[in-house]
């Protein structure tokens, strides 16, 4: 599969988490940073949007992250 194919298939969000995803596996894997401080600062920035009182929405699926 093309990437144009696979960006036509995919919804908005699942692109996005697309994105996201290989983003991260690609920096991880180049050692710009460790799985261990992503999952730190992911961390970090849920904390803070709680304390500033933005509402949760559902649990969503997990997107996975390379190690």
């Amino acid at each position: 599969m093309s990437f144009e194919e696979a960006l036509n298939l995919a919804s908005r969000d699942d692109a996005f988490k697309a994105t996201i995803y290989a983003m991260n596996t690609l920096l991880i894997d180049k050692g710009v940073y460790t799985r261990e401080e992503f999952e730190s600062l992911f961390v970090e920035w849920v904390h803070k949007e709680q304390r500033r009182g933005h509402p949760r929405e559902p649990a969503r699926e997990s997107i996975p992250c390379s190690a």
